[in-house]
This record gives C-alpha cells, structure tokens and sequence, in this order.
C-alpha cells in the first residue's frame, strides 16, 4: 500500500478529490437498478456494439473497476448522481474504443507497436502526455521520470490494486495514441489545393449592395391551398432519413403529492417556539443545532447579501442586526427560520496559503520544522524536501496552495482565513500534519458569523395515508376494479369522477427521470416502457416518498423510422407553407407586372424599401437573410428589378445596386476556415463508426 499511499499523496491535497489521467469515476449502488433486470435476456442488456452484446453484469463489473480505481487515486467516493452519469459515460467510452473503434482502426492498417508503445510510457523525448502529466510518475521535484514508472511496473506484478491501476493508465496510453494515428488520416486528407483556396478565397469576398421589398408571409387561412395524401408520401419517401426518431412512449399521469396539513404545520410550529426559547440563550450552538435544526452549526463568515439563498427575510435581518441580535421566526411554505448572530469581524474573502505536509514519521519532526520556518528558510526548498504533498505548487513554487477562500476550501484549513498573516502554525488534518504560512489576504471587509434555526413541517402518518387513499381510489376506477367501461376509458372516467388534474407528456425517452418537476422518478419509465399496449394504466408508482403517481400509456413510437401518418400533420404543414409561399409570389408579381421602380413597388405593396449593403453568399457573414434571398442576389444583374423570390419568411423584390469584391477575407482566414472544418470532421469520427455499426446504447433502461 506503500506506493498507492504515495500515488494519493501526488495528486496535492489542494485538489482533494482529483482522478488519475482526467477521468471521473464514482460509486454507484445496484440497488438503484437491480430491479429492473428480470432476466439475462438480451432484452436487459446495457447495449450492443457490432456484434457484441453488453450484459448489465459486464457493465458494472467495468464501473466497479473505474470506482476502485478512483479510490486507489484519490481516497474519495462521490455518489451525486451528475457524477455517476459520468463514470457510467467513462466505462461505456472504453467498451466502444475497445468494440469498435480497434477493430477499424486495425481494418485501416494502424496499430502500435511494442517498442512505440514503451517509448510511450518510458521514454523521456516521447512520453505520453497522460503519463507525463500524471503525478504518480514524476520524481522529488515534480519531473516525470522513467525510473518512477519502471518501479510500479514491477511492483504492480505482486499488488492487485496496483495493478489494476497499472493496466488502466497503459490501455489509456494505448488508445490515446491509436486515437491520434486515426485522426491523422482525416486531418492529413483534407488537403486545400490552390484552386480551392482561391475559390474560398472569391467566395467570402463577393459582397452585393442592395435594395429591397419584403412582404410578408401571411398566416390566415387559405381554403383554396390543400395537400392531398399523395404528396405526404411523396414527401415522406424522399425525405425519411428527417423522420428517424428513438424509441418514445406517449403518457398521462395524475399526481398527488403529499403536503402536511394544517394540523401538521401547526405541531411544527409549536415544537419551533418551543426550540426558540432555547435558540436565543444557548452557550453552545453548534451541540443545540444537531439536536433541534435540519441546518447544522456552520463557520462559515457571512458578508452583506451572502445569506440569502437560506432565506430572503433571513438575509435582510442579517444584514441590518449586531453580534448577539436574534431574528423573529420566519416562516416560508411550510418551513419556519430563525437566526442569531454569533459574531462580527473584518475578515478578508481570500487568503494565499503556504503548507508542508508531514506524514508516518515525518510528523515527529513538526515542531522543529516549524521554528526552521519562523526563521525565515526558503519555504520552496523546506517543501521540496520534506513535503509529502508534491502536487501543491501554485505560482511555479513548490508548497504553495494558493488562494483559499471559504467556497474553494481544503477540508481542515478554514481557519487560514482568520489567521495571522506570515506567522507559521501547525495544523492537523485528515491528510496528515501541516506547517501552515498564510503570505496575504485581500482587504478586509464586514462579516457575520451566524446561527440558523430551521425545521420544516411534514405530513404525519395520518395525512401521508389520507393522500395515499386519494390515489389509491383513482387507481381503483382507473384501472377497472370496479368493473366497469373498456379500458381505453377508464382512465378518463377516473379523471371525471375524482375531479383530478391529468398531465399529458408525449415523446417519454428511456432516459427520462423527471415528471412535471418530479425527479429521480426513473420508476415511472420502466413501468412505461414495460406497459404493453396504450391504455394500460399502472398501480400506485411511490417517487421519493412524497408523491404518488398513477399513469396510462396513450401511444408506443417504436425506434427507427417514424410512421407516415405520425408525422403527416408536421409534413403537411411545411408542404401547406410552401404552397402559400408561391402563391403570395406569384400574387406579388401579378400586381407589379410591368412595374420597373422599386419604390413605386413597395407604395403598391403597401410596404417600404430597405437597403443592405456588403451582403455575401458565404457561410459566415449575411445569417440573418432569408437563404433564398441570399442566392437570388448572388446571381442577379446589376441595376435590374428582380422577383419576385419566394421566401422562408416573405416574398422579396430586389434590385442589385452594385457587385463588389473586397480583400478583407485573406488566404489565412481561408486556411483557418478549413482547419476547423477539418476539426470538426475529427469529432465526427467515433459518432459515426457508432451509427454504421448500429450501436446500440441501452443503459437509460437500468440507469
């Protein structure tokens, strides 16, 4: 453990939970999701890639592997479930490299050799940036060094835990490099010869100068403009790759969320008078907190304004009392506040902090190391010897943290903001102990130290019952137990006779968790998709504890192409305003044939002249003109009277007044234009080798 301990201790202590090589990998329970898999069937795989298929057990064996990973780095676990998104996307990320992405790339020619492969892990002059970047492999000065790298090599042939790291950084490094081989294929391709050059070169620069008359598309109905069922096919047919949807359920659901009565919110308030009596006059606030409040004792300093995301009445008080001042009880939907001010000071927001961490035997030498520090000794060169913490680094000097404030804080250094500036202190943590320097501060300004009574009313038992009834009862006539209407009805009856509001939500994904602000309701969504034919309607789904839902299924969208007549409303309406667009055209020439001043145009139209200078074809400049516009100008003769054109948005008539070409476009930035488009190929890369292999990534049905 001797190394994995030096591994943790590389990373710096001012970076407390930080991952090996970049990446974030988090616990996750099973429990959250053990009860959607009934079976192995590939029905309740996590997802296909080629032909290989991803059980729900292989999965988590990968995500357990990235968690002890993590934990051999850091020391840390975090659950939140925006961090279990990202392990989740990490392991999935390998299996696809791993699935896909070596097979083609191994079907291209590429691959890396062992000798490459061991000049990047070792060599000094070709050293992956993943190991050269990695603490773990840097020597006493923070440089990356061979020897360092060799020595977890060898002694990851005897250590499980180390080795498991060990194969995790040399896979990274391996498929970082076949990675890069496989975008140089793309970059080196897209090759800009002259011609293509001067091409983009003409095209950036060509600028019109024009006038114009826009009337604009009407809304109104129009009986005589129809679409018959032949063109939505036809539409459909040549336009199908648009309509590709994922699989989707279409839903209504009733919620009834359980909020305490008033008899509830009454005894909450008579247990706060009662906490009150003894929130005003306690000597000790932070034991009374623990006993009486869901805010604990905090020591944080408050300025001006900084309290106010507890409560808004709560700041104002806080802002305007003394030291010793105790607030009214305040009471905001169903929660009741009360505050104390503790203290007052000038207290700086930040504070730059030197340290030496000591650790093992180390801390023996403590105090003797702190008088060589009262003496003046370079700091730089105290830490570069003794300082388990090589990490910590801030400014090029070695021990420096950095800047602290109480929002970007080391777990154990909160005092460094009320002490002494260039007066060393020792300092324990759970990292070990510390020879602390605080070198400056920014300028003091007003704080408050402040205690928070808060208690929130609940429902009892009693009211958490009552609601459950309400809902069982929708339930009951919902779901048909008293035996009467057909299925497709029944919920709807339900709805009538309770009196109830239902919800409508079309489009239900397999990856969503929130219903109408509820959230963490993924139950919801296995119970959709599990649901067998619309009309169905489900038992009582409990979210949280708090909210009791009973929905039923109104429409199945399978994944793939969406159906005809799913999309015929949307086609006929793009088809009715295409339609309306030429007709308003040709309405429009009609009433200016023959017509040859533009300004007399527009009095005729009812409309006025605009003018637009320097407008340009290309796909940088000019964005906010309709794109047909756009393309007449390009192509129109100079001093002639054109249109009408049928817009997106209007119908135009137009008269060119001059055909320029300028030079603020330069070679560079027509080069630069094709880096990034070159760019932009790269990052399609994966994305696409995804959708001609057919992947499929069905983790939002577990997840």
């Amino acid at each position: 453990m001797a190394v994995i301990e030096k591994i943790r201790t590389k990373f710096g202590v001012a970076a407390s939970i930080i991952i090996a090589v970049g990446l974030l990998l988090f616990i996750i329970d099973p429990s959250e999701i053990m009860s959607a898999v009934q079976n192995m069937s590939s029905k309740y795989d996590v997802g296909k890639i080629g032909s290989k298929s991803i059980s729900y057990q292989d999965f988590q064996n990968d995500v357990e592997k990235y968690t002890r990973i993590h934990e051999l780095v850091s020391g840390n676990t975090v659950s939140g479930e925006q961090e279990q998104m990202q392990v989740r996307n990490a392991a999935w990320q390998a299996l696809v490299e791993k699935y896909l992405f070596s097979k083609n790339a191994k079907a291209a020619g590429l691959a890396v050799g062992e000798a490459e492969n061991l000049a990047l892990l070792t060599s000094e002059e070709y050293v992956s940036p993943l190991i050269a970047n990695d603490p773990s492999f840097a020597d006493e000065t923070g440089s990356f060094s061979p020897e360092a790298v060799k020595n977890i090599a060898r002694q990851a042939k005897e250590n499980p835990d180390l080795k498991l790291y060990w194969d995790y950084v040399q896979n990274s490094v391996y498929f970082q490099q076949l990675n890069a081989k496989y975008n140089a294929l793309f970059t080196a391709s897209n090759f800009q010869n002259p011609l293509q050059l001067r091409k983009a070169i003409e095209e950036n620069n060509n600028t019109s100068d024009v006038d114009f008359v826009m009337v604009p598309m009407s809304f109104a109905p129009d009986s005589t403009l129809t679409v018959s069922a032949g063109e939505i096919k036809e539409f459909y047919a040549s336009h199908k790759k648009f309509f590709k949807q994922p699989a989707s359920r279409d839903i209504e659901y009733v919620v009834f969320e359980v909020k305490p009565s008033a008899t509830d919110v009454k005894a909450a308030s008579d247990k706060m008078v009662e906490a009150y009596e003894e929130f005003v006059s306690t000597d000790n606030m932070k034991s009374f907190l623990s006993r009486n409040s869901e805010q604990a004792w905090s020591n944080r300093w408050y300025k001006a304004g900084e309290i106010n995301p507890v409560n808004r009445q709560i700041g104002v008080f806080v802002d305007g009392a003394a030291k010793d001042a105790v607030s009214e009880i305040v009471t905001d939907n169903n929660v009741f506040y009360a505050a104390r001010i503790m203290d007052t000071a000038m207290l700086p927001d930040s504070a730059y902090v030197k340290h030496i961490l000591l650790q093992g035997e180390s801390v023996a030498k403590a105090d003797s190391l702190l008088e060589v520090v009262k003496k003046g000794e370079n700091f730089a060169n105290l830490a570069t010897t003794y300082s388990a913490d090589k990490g910590s680094a801030a400014d090029g000097e070695q021990g420096n943290i950095g800047w602290l404030t109480q929002n970007y804080m080391i777990p154990g250094f909160e005092d460094v903001i009320t002490a002494e500036v260039n007066k060393p202190y020792i300092l324990n943590t759970q990292y070990g102990t510390h020879i602390v320097v605080v070198t400056r501060k920014t300028a003091p300004v007003a704080k408050k130290q402040v205690a928070v009574l808060k208690r929130t009313a609940l429902a009892s038992k009693e009211t958490f019952n009552d609601y459950y009834a309400q809902a069982s009862r929708f339930a009951d006539i919902a779901r048909g137990k008293n035996g009467k209407g057909k299925r497709n009805t029944r919920y709807q009856a339900a709805v009538d006779s309770t009196g109830v509001y239902s919800h409508v939500m079309n489009n239900v994904l397999e990856s969503t968790s929130s219903y109408g602000g509820v959230d963490n309701a993924k139950q919801i969504t296995r119970w959709v998709f599990d649901a067998k034919k619309p009309g169905y309607v489900s038992e009582i789904i409990t979210i949280d504890n708090n909210y009791f839902f009973v929905a039923t299924l109104k429409g199945i969208h399978e994944e793939g192409y969406a159906d005809v007549k799913e999309v015929a409303s949307q086609i006929r309406e793009q088809l009715l305003a295409e339609k309306r667009s030429e007709k308003e055209a040709a309405d429009v020439a009609a009433k200016i044939e023959g017509m040859t001043d533009l300004a007399a145009i527009a009095e005729k139209l009812g409309t006025s002249v605009n003018s637009r200078d320097g407008v340009t074809f290309s796909s940088l400049t000019s964005q906010s003109l309709d794109p047909k516009f756009l393309g007449a100008v390009a192509n129109a003769p100079v001093g002639q009277i054109c249109g009408p054109v049928a817009g997106n948005i209007g119908t135009y008539v137009f008269q060119v007044k001059s055909h320029d070409t300028g030079a603020f476009f330069t070679e560079d930035d027509a080069r630069n234009r094709a880096r990034q488009m070159a760019g932009y190929t790269t990052q399609m890369i994966l994305p696409v080798m995804m959708e001609a292999a057919d992947v499929k990534d069905n983790r939002a049905r577990f997840y």
